[in-house]
């Protein structure tokens, strides 16, 4: 884990050029792209060089490290390819420099697009110094657009918790359409949040609005609470509207007995994809499913290079953020090279994804707006977890 840091730094401190052709071929223009990510290398090395945590590996350094190693698979990808680039990483949680100290150096002036693995601080300042050099500047991990308006510079990977409510309402209104559907959920903010979203969307569908009722357990979760809106005749559907993983697991574990005899479907939100024990034989019987904006089918033969290449060099599985930034990168940087100062009219162009789609929309909060408050991707897949069984639906 050290030599993987000690790589970090090296990157850090000589910015890695990737050209196509020769250096000197002078019709080529060479494109910028700007990297940023948590890799606290202020906390994990002292002013030596020395690796502070021995044979240890903090836990919070994990996710920036993680999008790290697949921003660099997809450099070697781009070197191979003779891509015409050159990228710089930084370290958001640099003690000695802040990304607004990044952000207003020379050096910094002739990038072309910002890719970020980034807090919701962080983001705002980079959105606001990618408009003001009308680059693009794709936040891969943070699921809202934090009040983020009229900024066409801005790219949301991570669909907003708004969207994943608007294609559940979708995927009901294709398939449950006639019956019933049970919003539940505990007392909670961001409970509220989602349940006032259903709401708004079922406003908004003034043709075929479905039939939905609010329901808002006590504090105490019990099977004989939920026995009362089962009808054992009929396909009974619950939307857990929580991102809490204990109350997803409760609720499952307290209907798992029920579906039994009854035919039961529970549909809970993007955090349920962390959730591995919807697998085991506990939750038989019950239908289980969740949204997500990225799928990497194991399957897919460049899956499964990656992951032998990990399983091979560091005896582990490449995880979901790995597979992220290998193909944010490619694809945006790819997208840059194709259509330089014009990326940003490109950026719903599905060409150079390399697991599943991207389909990234204009979002326009102000409808009398005639540029997007941002963009955003809306590819939505359903996972669906029965009698350990997963299948894969793209709500799309």
């Amino acid at each position: 884990m050290k030599n993987i840091f000690q790589n970090i730094l090296a990157f850090i401190l000589f910015p890695i050029p990737v050209f196509a052709k020769s250096q000197t071929d002078s019709s080529l223009k060479t494109h910028h792209i700007a990297i940023f990510a948590p890799l606290y290398l202020d906390s994990a090395f002292d002013d030596l060089g020395n690796y502070r945590y021995d044979n240890n590996f903090p836990k919070f350094i994990s996710p920036g490290l993680e999008f790290y190693e697949g921003a660099l698979l997809a450099i070697d990808s781009l070197q191979k390819e003779n891509a015409h680039l050159e990228i710089n990483l930084y370290d958001t949680k640099s003690v000695k420099k802040s990304i607004q100290q990044v952000l207003e150096e020379a050096s910094f002036q002739n990038t072309d697009l910002i890719i970020g693995y980034v807090s919701s601080t962080e983001m705002r300042l980079l959105a606001a110094g990618a408009l003001h050099k009308n680059i693009p500047f794709v936040n891969i991990n943070f699921p809202n657009d934090e009040n983020i308006r009229n900024n066409k510079s801005l790219v949301i990977l991570n669909t907003t918790l708004r969207t994943h409510c608007e294609e559940i309402y979708k995927f009901l209104q294709r398939n449950y359409g006639k019956q019933a559907i049970y919003v539940i959920a505990k007392n909670g903010i961001l409970e509220n949040r989602l349940k006032n979203y259903f709401a708004d969307i079922q406003k908004e569908n003034a043709t075929g609005p479905l039939n939905l009722k609010f329901i808002t357990l006590g504090e105490k979760l019990e099977t004989r609470n939920l026995k009362t809106y089962l009808n054992p005749n009929m396909h009974t559907v619950f939307v857990a509207a929580s991102l809490n993983e204990a109350f997803a697991k409760d609720l499952c574990f307290q209907l798992s007995p029920l579906a039994k005899s009854n035919y039961i479907t529970v549909i809970g939100m993007p955090t349920w994809d962390n959730i591995s024990d919807f697998s085991l034989p506990l939750y038989n019987g019950l239908e289980i499913m969740y949204t997500t904006p990225f799928y990497f089918n194991p399957n897919d033969s460049l899956v499964a290079r990656v992951q032998q290449y990990f399983k091979t060099n560091f005896y582990m599985r490449a995880s979901d953020m790995i597979f992220r930034g290998f193909q944010a990168v490619c694809h945006f940087a790819k997208l840059l090279g194709e259509h330089g100062d014009s990326t940003i009219q490109h950026l719903g162009e599905k060409t150079h994804c390399l697991f599943g789609n991207f389909n990234i929309q204009p979002v326009f909060i102000n409808k009398q707006n005639t540029e997007p408050d941002y963009y955003e991707n809306k590819q939505l897949y359903f996972i669906k977890k029965a009698d350990g069984i997963t299948s894969v639906i793209n709500a799309n």
